[in-house]
């Protein structure tokens, strides 16, 4: 399954999705799905929090806490599953705020294996 095929999978299969990317911890989206009636500025959203994600990947390293490897914030809006790929990508989950935030989780997890292989 292609990169884009495996983001269409997840943004189809959780109730709520509004877009699934694959960004570079420098806020570049490498690909992404997105619903056409998301209302949102998807892509502005998507690089503010990575650079929010690359100051706590930073900060999890200096107190030794251990590799990132998710992040979920919550808004009364949306809610966004971030998961790390490798060193240099992540997936972002973006959902409205009643979407199934468990399903979505698991599912970024469960497809990052297979968009890390991709992308290696």
């Amino acid at each position: 399954m292609s990169i884009r095929d495996t983001l269409k999978d997840i943004v189809d299969n959780v109730e709520g999705a509004l877009a699934a990317m694959i960004m570079a911890y420098d806020g570049i989206p490498i690909d992404e799905i997105t619903v056409p009636q998301s209302g949102f500025d998807l892509q502005s959203l998507s690089v503010e929090y990575a650079t929010v994600l690359k100051e706590i990947k930073r900060a999890a390293e200096l107190v030794k806490a251990g590799a990132m490897e998710e992040v979920s914030i919550t808004t009364n809006q949306t809610r966004v599953a971030l998961r790390v790929l490798n060193e240099d990508l992540f997936t972002v989950l973006i959902m409205t705020r009643d979407g199934n935030f468990g399903k979505g989780r698991y599912l970024l997890r469960l497809k990052g294996y297979d968009l890390a292989r991709e992308l290696a």
